[in-house]
């Protein structure tokens, strides 16, 4: 009897795979995925959960190999210890975990992306070079004089298709990419690629880095005496990021992104509210990267409220176009990807000063 009753209430409950970076150079970031989802968690169980279930998270270190990551999250898969897939984690990550359980759960994929990810039951929630590296670039062009640009990334998916897309959307205009260079995750030294920056004709760097690493190549960049003459651009840097660089290390950086702890906007400040009231003020950085991860679980829930379900049959019926309103403001499906509103901030010592919105839902 006692068995039975464990298997009812496993029954009703909404297991998700959590994945989200522990450790490595995007570790940095875990502390605020873990409080944002921790959260969302909190506040679905207090009203109807995931389509009437309660939802637990089952976490998946998702800052070790992909394959790693991917077979841990298979497992959980096959054996029916989880029902969906979610979190932030680099795309080398979301690439592996779609070979090994893709069409098999919903998957709600939260970080920034370079597009492109048709796997039944996938859905890109992130921001995508075309509504955030795109205009970010043609608004550092018109307000800053930055047309001749080099990519400096990480050597895996995301840096390389986003930095490939950045070159030729911007051949025939005011802009163009003059050099790309791509790094191991877990680079510290950036001497090298500093000495090659100040050779090449460069009037701002595009940074394709990740966590640690773009936290030592700021520095870096501040000591090497260009930052006043190079801004730079990345839709990656955080809070996190800014936190661990130090105030001096952000001279002429800029973000884009959908969401910043200073946005200040209606949705964003109703989060900050109920995140601040759970964990205090000492919690961690409420930022894009965790602010994701509290996106990705309300998006299963909605998933759940329109679909009746997050089984593949049900939210493969979900129709394109669909609007729902987030921290982020408005969002609208477009396929399995997501139109939002994208906001350009500068670095303001170790906080985000928005500048201006760069897109919008449409």
């Amino acid at each position: 009897m006692v068995d039975s009753r464990a298997a009812l209430r496993a029954a009703q409950k909404l297991s998700v795979a959590f994945v989200v970076p522990l450790q490595g150079p995007t570790g940095i970031y875990g502390p605020s995925c873990l409080a944002c989802g921790e959260l969302a968690v909190e506040q679905l169980n207090a009203g109807r959960g995931i389509a009437g279930r309660e939802v637990e998270l089952v976490i998946v270190d998702g800052g070790r190999d992909p394959e790693v990551v991917a077979d841990e999250v298979g497992v959980l898969v096959d054996t029916g210890r989880v029902q969906a897939v979610a979190g932030w984690h680099i795309s080398a990550v979301r690439q592996a975990i779609t070979r090994r359980v893709g069409g098999r759960v919903v998957y709600a994929f939260a970080a920034m992306h370079e597009g492109g990810d048709e796997t039944p039951g996938v859905f890109m929630l992130g921001e995508r070079p075309i509504n955030q590296l795109l205009p970010a670039a043609h608004w550092m062009r018109r307000e800053l004089g930055v047309g001749r640009w080099a990519i400096v990334g990480n050597d895996y998916v995301f840096p390389r298709v986003t930095g490939t897309t950045a070159r030729l959307a911007l051949e025939g205009t005011a802009s163009r990419v003059v050099s790309e260079t791509y790094v191991p995750l877990g680079t510290s030294d950036f001497s090298a690629v500093l000495s090659r920056l100040n050779d090449q004709p460069v009037d701002g760097v595009i940074m394709l880095l990740m966590g640690q690493d773009a936290v030592h190549f700021n520095r870096q960049f501040a000591r090497s005496g260009i930052a006043a003459e190079m801004p730079r651009l990345s839709p990656a840097v955080e809070e996190n990021t800014l936190l661990a660089g130090g105030a001096g290390a952000h001279e002429g950086l800029y973000a884009a992104a959908a969401y910043f702890d200073s946005l200040q906007t209606a949705e964003s400040s109703e989060l900050a509210a109920a995140y601040y009231a759970r964990w205090g003020a000492w919690a961690p950085a409420l930022n894009a990267v965790g602010e994701s991860c509290y996106e990705a679980l309300l998006f299963l829930a909605r998933l759940g409220d329109v679909c009746g379900s997050v089984s593949m049959d049900a939210v493969a019926r979900l129709e394109s176009g669909h609007f729902y309103c987030s921290p982020r403001g408005l969002m609208r499906l477009d396929g399995n990807l997501v139109d939002q509103d994208v906001y350009l901030a500068a670095a303001d010592g170790l906080e985000f000063r928005i500048t201006d919105q760069i897109a919008r839902a449409r």
